[in-house]
């Protein structure tokens, strides 16, 4: 084997096609594109969401709801999820650190504590948030609610 008897395999190349060069090359007149429409024209580009004219899905539809960019999220804690880590951990002081490390909440979330379940022992308790019931059931057995 030399190279000028190198050649490529049988069927793995293809002569080009030349597309509008006259009726007889058999690709001439409307050049492999049909017949009009907006296809057939040069500089042709699909537009998104185009219909061909028809009224496109994103306008029959309506809009609705709105996204209120000043909503603060609020992780939800119950009084008896805090007082089953004070069992746990016998803790008289519960902040978001003691949380963290329990793994009911991440860093960045802020904690609201709601007023499901009941509370045992006094418990000082530190959040972003809490409830109305919250607090009064944690000040009714003397513990303190204090807001970061």
């Amino acid at each position: 084997m030399k190279l000028h008897n190198l050649q490529p395999a049988e069927g793995s190349t293809q002569k080009r096609r030349r597309i509008g060069r006259g009726c007889g090359s058999g690709l001439g007149g409307t050049s492999t594109r049909g017949n009009k429409g907006a296809k057939a024209r040069s500089g042709y580009k699909k537009k998104i969401g185009f219909e061909g004219g028809q009224m496109p899905l994103q306008r029959r539809v309506p809009k609705f709801g709105f996204k209120n960019i000043n909503r603060v999220e609020y992780k939800a804690i119950n009084l008896d999820v805090l007082q089953a880590l004070a069992d746990a951990k016998n803790l008289s002081k519960i902040g978001v650190n003691d949380l963290v490390e329990a793994g009911f909440i991440s860093n960045k979330q802020l904690v609201k504590i709601l007023g499901n379940g009941k509370l045992t022992s006094k418990l000082d308790v530190e959040a972003n948030a809490f409830s109305k019931n919250a607090d009064e059931a944690i000040k009714a057995l003397g513990g303190n609610t204090t807001k970061l």
